[in-house]
């Protein structure tokens, strides 16, 4: 499926990327650290609103697990719904759906209605990243592809940077409803951002239910969804439980600065790699997860060190700072063909795996231990590094093929 659009064609042409485009791209990249900070709100805050509402944390995750499968079912229907509709309205429509989503946690008088407001922040997330991922590329000159997509996830880490620990910190000396209600404000000021800035997004074909079958006929395709899954499941998994884990040690102030350095580093990580992940990607991508791997590992190995624990949440920060930035240029260049439909199956991967761990991890906390979640969470990293080496066995017979028609032209 090939999209059209004015920025399609000027991107033809080697001039550079205009002050006008790259606000379009701040736009939206605003507007993904709303989205990133109303997902992930909870994280710091479970503890009160489990207390407040009267339910264990294990489902009080279910604030985490809501959004992730209401996300993956709306990933790719949304975007087949929306057929021909200029996406620039579709992003208008989903973030005010993110506006009344926090405004419903915000008045929610019991926990049944929180994750009525969950569910609506879910249905507009879906769409959202598979809109933003697909739309990077439109927004600038081609040479600037990769740069704009690390522009928009850099929303990603500057949401758990400042999003994720203010709301701590706001419900520290207020409640958790504030938290929410100020999130409906920056909510608001990521849709006028988008009103100004981002421009006319047409798309010439609509997204058919044939090319999500195209792409998963690919092994590639298939094995590199698997790989996305696993390694996020084991961040969030565990990631979902961090406070409960943490507050054995550190008190409510303290986890609010963990959370700010982990998003920091995180910050720096993203920025970092968005210069060398297009020439260094599998390296970049094992050398993350061996991170990942080795930050979780750590933070139920060191056994109640808040040293140890502060270094493992660092590490883990530059892990996940990284990890977006680089499956999503994996996903872009696997699916260059069908980039609606590789970004719809991309986001519906990841939040299933949001969906899943957080589920799972919430049972592993309520009936065994956060330890026993964080050996679970270990595994699936593992298991990670493994399907990428599947990954990369599959592409080496292709790139082998084509070095040998080179040398050899001849048919026989």
């Amino acid at each position: 499926m090939h999209i059209d659009s004015p920025t399609t064609h000027a991107s033809l042409h080697d001039s550079p990327t205009s002050l006008r485009q790259w606000l379009s791209v701040l736009a939206v990249a605003v507007s993904a650290f709303a989205f990133v900070t109303a997902e992930f709100l909870p994280v710091g805050l479970l503890p009160q609103i489990a207390h407040d509402l009267g339910v264990k944390p294990g489902v009080a995750g279910l604030m985490i697990t809501m959004p992730g499968v209401m996300a993956a079912i709306f990933a790719p229907t949304l975007i087949v719904s929306a057929g021909r509709m200029d996406r620039r309205y579709v992003f208008l429509l989903l973030t005010m759906v993110l506006l009344l989503s926090n405004i419903v946690c915000a008045v929610a008088a019991t926990f049944p209605m929180v994750l009525v407001g969950r569910a609506l922040l879910g249905a507009a997330l879906g769409g959202f990243w598979t809109l933003a991922t697909a739309a990077a590329p439109r927004l600038v000159q081609t040479k600037d592809a990769a740069k704009a997509t690390a522009t928009i996830l850099t929303g990603v880490t500057c949401a758990t940077v400042i999003g994720v620990p203010l709301g701590t910190f706001i419900a520290s000396f207020a409640s958790w409803r504030l938290s929410f209600a100020a999130t409906a404000g920056l909510v608001a000021v990521a849709l006028l951002a988008q009103v100004f800035l981002v421009p006319s997004l047409p798309s010439a074909s609509a997204l058919r239910l044939a090319d999500f079958k195209t792409l998963l006929g690919r092994s590639h395709t298939r094995w590199s969804m698997l790989m996305v899954a696993l390694v996020f499941g084991a961040h969030f998994s565990t990631y979902t439980y961090i406070a409960p884990l943490l507050e054995q040690d550190f008190s409510l102030s303290a986890i609010t600065l963990l959370l700010f350095g982990f998003g920091l580093v995180g910050f720096f990580s993203n920025a970092i790699l968005s210069v060398v992940v297009s020439g260094h990607l599998k390296k970049s991508v094992a050398v993350m997860t061996l991170l990942l791997l080795g930050a979780i590992s750590s933070m139920f190995l060191i056994d109640h060190s808040p040293i140890g624990e502060t270094v493992g949440m660092l590490v883990w920060g530059v892990a996940f700072g990284a990890l977006p930035l680089c499956f999503s240029v994996w996903i872009q260049r696997g699916t260059a063909d069908l980039p609606e439909a590789g970004s719809a199956m991309f986001v519906s991967i990841i939040q299933v795996a949001i969906a899943a761990g957080s589920a799972v991890g919430g049972a592993i906390v309520d009936r065994a231990s956060v330890d026993a979640d964080f050996a679970m969470g270990c595994g699936l990293a593992v298991l990670g590094l493994a399907t990428l080496q599947r990954v990369v066995a599959l592409e080496r017979p292709a790139t082998e093929s084509t070095l040998k028609g080179i040398c050899d032209p001849s048919p026989d």
